[in-house]
């Protein structure tokens, strides 16, 4: 499950926006509603966070996925 998750003035990770079973449908969701201009992927363990940015490269949300094992 791709959780997106948009900066709320204090958290990254701040207030959930959606969820989706595809990359693709949450990263089209995040063009929709936070606008971003660069994204980078990064994998960690069991998680895959997909960190937005904006304008001169502030943060603004992040993408997770939590998988199992």
């Amino acid at each position: 499950m791709w959780k997106l998750y948009k900066w709320n003035g204090h958290y990254i990770q701040g207030d959930l926006v959606s969820k989706h079973s595809t990359e693709d449908a949450a990263v089209k969701k995040a063009s929709k509603e936070l606008n971003f201009l660069f994204a980078e992927k990064v994998k960690r363990g069991n998680e895959t966070l997909i960190w937005l940015d904006g304008q001169n490269h502030e943060p603004i949300g992040v993408i997770v996925k939590k998988s199992r094992g």
